[in-house]
C-alpha cells in the first residue's frame, strides 16, 4: 500500500507490553517522535479499563501475552472503536484468530522506530 507518510507528533498511542524494559524503551522512543503515549498498560484489565475511560486513541500497539493472558479482548474493543493497531510479539502469526489475519504482526525483538514508521503511514492492516 502507498500511503502517504505523516507524522506522529500529538497522537496518542496506546501501549500494551507487559515486559518492563520493552514497555519503557517503546515509551521513550514514541514520545521522542512527538506521540503522546497512553500507558504502557501491563495487562487486559488495565488496557480494558483504559480504552473505556479515554475518548481519543489514535492507535495502539498490542503485545499478544500478558501476564498469561491473551491480549485478543483488547483488539477486540480497539477494532469496535476503529482505533488502528498491530501486534508486537514475540508469538508467531498462528496464534492469532482468524479476525485479525489482516493486521500487521511484527516478532519481538522489534525496533519501535519501525512501528513509527508502520503507524506513520496509518498502514496497520496487512497487504501482503
Amino acid at each position: 500500500m502507498n500511503t502517504p507518510t505523516q507524522s506522529i507528533v500529538g497522537h496518542r498511542v496506546l501501549l500494551v507490553e507487559d515486559d518492563y524494559f520493552i514497555a519503557t524503551t517503546m515509551q521513550g522512543q514514541f514520545e521522542d517522535a512527538g506521540a503522546q503515549v497512553l500507558g504502557p498498560v501491563p495487562s487486559v484489565r488495565a488496557a480494558l479499563a483504559l480504552i473505556a475511560a479515554t475518548p481519543d486513541i489514535d492507535a495502539a500497539i498490542l503485545d499478544i501475552n500478558l501476564q498469561e493472558e491473551m491480549v485478543f479482548s483488547v483488539a477486540d474493543a480497539l477494532q469496535a472503536r476503529g482505533i488502528p493497531f498491530l501486534f508486537a510479539t514475540g508469538y508467531d502469526r498462528t496464534v492469532i484468530p482468524q479476525r485479525f489475519a489482516h493486521i500487521r504482526h511484527y516478532e519481538k525483538p522489534v525496533e519501535p522506530a519501525q512501528l513509527i514508521r508502520i503507524l506513520e503511514r496509518r498502514d496497520t492492516a496487512e497487504t501482503e
